[in-house]
């Protein structure tokens, strides 16, 4: 354990010095692209108060759900309390790096307790995506999350991983994914009556809703417009580069509006998550929760957004389910390229290097990549789930 901790501190320290060697002086030459050293912490410094310590939501706009954003206001109060009147957007991003490098040691603990094999705990050490993203923004919050509702569902815990799965949701969007799976489980579940059946159903819903509610009533209350902030962004954005809305409209293929590409892509994703849920009924009826893991790609597939750091959401979840790695390495590989033709391209529409990027680029890189998460899902539907994620977790596996 401690080799693979060191690991992890040496990937999440290379990750810090990747995003933190243009910072301190400020970005200029857009070499927050041209380097790939772009980080939300920057912007937000000053952007969202954070520097002034601004409250969320109360004094400041923020287009995160109310717990990223609560742990936004906590890594910004550490900053100017380590850093007193000096404090910068350099010290806050080393300090939000430091909090994800922490998060992401919880979950490599967490893998590690509940046996899973050596190969996959080292490919969370050494994770290519944790060493792009562990200083990009604080979706790790959510990942963490999602990771500890698998486990807890993996365990039998199921009210208590539709609240974490809840506490997600209040994080960022996608831990919903995980509440049906558990809801239909709790009222599918084989050799058992209907009565209890519902009474489970009804437990996991008041658990996920219950979590959820318990963050963000008081916000809601109290900061009901700036609450509604990231439901607004999220229906009124167009999209970003990777996603398949934009390369299509991009390349000529078939352009869409916003109002377009909301419903499009909500009834892509209805249509392929019914397919995958169909499907993937008789191999993992008595355990839909790992079904997780395929909806979210197929969610990042459909979705008229992919930022770069979306590839860090699915990552931790292939390598507790996807049954076999080789489309992981893919995906990976395709997820660095896309991560740099993106950048780049926004490099070269401001003139600074490289110029040669182009948004065909950008459609390569993303189609390997969803080639690769295509591949995985299916896998993930047909064949069964690794080995230590079914078995009965182990005390020996904490040792």
């Amino acid at each position: 354990m401690k080799r693979l901790m060191l690991g992890l501190a040496l990937t999440c320290a290379a990750g810090w010095l990747f995003k933190s060697h243009c910072t301190p002086g400020g970005w200029s030459m857009s070499e927050q692209y041209s380097t790939g050293c772009y980080s939300d912490a920057v912007p937000f410094w000053d952007g969202r108060g954070v520097s002034a310590g601004a409250l969320p939501y109360f004094d400041a706009r923020m287009e995160y759900p109310v717990l990223t954003g609560g742990l936004i206001w906590v890594e910004g109060s550490i900053t100017r309390l380590l850093f007193g009147a000096r404090a910068n957007a350099a010290h806050f991003l080393f300090v939000v790096t430091l909090v994800n490098a922490l998060i992401a040691a919880l979950l490599l603990f967490w893998f590690r307790r509940e046996g899973m094999d050596g190969r996959r705990l080292w490919a969370w050490a050494l994770a290519p995506p944790l060493f792009l993203y562990v200083g990009h923004n604080w979706d790790l919050l959510a990942i963490g999350f999602a990771v500890g509702a698998m486990l807890l569902a993996r365990r039998k815990a199921m009210p208590e991983a539709a609240a974490v799965a809840g506490l997600g949701l209040a994080a960022k969007l996608y831990p919903v994914l995980m509440l049906p799976l558990i809801g239909l489980g709790a009222l599918f579940r084989s050799n058992t009556g209907w009565a209890r059946r519902l009474r489970d159903a009804v437990l996991v819903t008041i658990a996920a809703v219950g979590a959820w509610a318990a963050v963000n009533l008081p916000v809601i209350a109290g900061a009901f417009d700036n609450w509604t902030e990231f439901y607004l962004f999220s229906q009124q954005r167009s999209g970003t580069a990777a996603s398949i809305w934009e390369i299509m409209g991009v390349q000529g293929w078939w352009a869409t509006t916003i109002p377009e590409r909301n419903l499009y892509a909500a009834l892509a994703f209805l249509i392929g998550a019914a397919a995958i849920i169909g499907f993937g009924w008789q191999r993992h009826r008595d355990r839909l929760w790992i079904l997780f893991t395929p909806l979210l790609a197929w969610f990042m597939l459909t979705n008229k957004v992919y930022s770069p750091q979306f590839d860090l959401w699915l990552y931790p979840m292939l390598l507790m389910t996807a049954p076999r790695l080789r489309a992981v390495w893919l995906f990976v590989a395709a997820g660095i390229a896309a991560y740099f033709a993106e950048f780049w391209w926004f490099a070269s529409t401001e003139q600074a290097w490289p110029y040669v990027v182009v948004p065909g680029h950008i459609a390569i890189a993303a189609g390997v990549r969803a080639v690769a998460m295509i591949w995985l899902i299916v896998e993930m539907v047909r064949l069964p789930p690794p080995a230590w994620i079914v078995l009965k977790p182990s005390a020996e596996a904490a040792r």
